[in-house]
C-alpha cells in the first residue's frame, strides 16, 4: 500500500526561487516575507514557479540585472524585497509594482507596461 502512495502525483504548490544577499534583514523577516509570499501565490491559486530578488541598492549586484533580464523570458511571477532605500531598474516595458498588501512596503512584483 505505501509503495502506492509514493507513485501518487504529488499536488502541485508554489515554488520560490531566491536570488541575491539578505544583508540587512533579519532571518525572521526573510521567513515572513517568504511566508506571506508562498500564501499570496496560494491564494491566488498559482501554482507555479516564482522568483523572489533580494536587493540591496547600497551595495548592487550587477549579476541581477542580467538575471532579472533572463527572468522575464519565462513569464512566470517574480518578486523583489528592497533591502536598501532604492528599487532596482526594471527591464525596458516593465517597472516594480510595489504590492502594499505586505506591511513592510518593501516587497514589489515585476509588471509588464501597458
Amino acid at each position: 500500500m505505501k509503495l502506492l502512495n509514493f507513485l501518487k502525483p504529488k499536488t502541485p504548490q508554489p515554488t520560490i526561487d531566491s536570488y541575491g544577499e539578505t544583508t540587512g534583514v533579519s532571518s525572521e523577516q526573510v521567513q515572513s516575507i517568504m511566508e506571506w509570499l508562498f500564501a499570496s501565490l496560494m491564494a491566488a491559486g498559482y501554482l507555479g514557479r516564482s522568483h523572489l530578488i533580494w536587493f540591496d541598492s547600497d551595495n548592487p549586484d550587477p549579476n541581477l540585472e542580467k538575471l532579472i533580464k533572463k527572468l522575464t523570458r519565462y513569464n512566470e511571477p517574480t518578486f523583489l524585497c528592497r533591502c536598501g532605500g532604492r528599487v532596482m531598474p526594471a527591464p525596458d516595458d516593465y517597472y516594480w509594482r510595489m504590492m502594499t498588501e505586505h506591511p513592510s512596503m518593501r516587497v514589489y512584483q515585476l509588471e509588464v507596461k501597458e
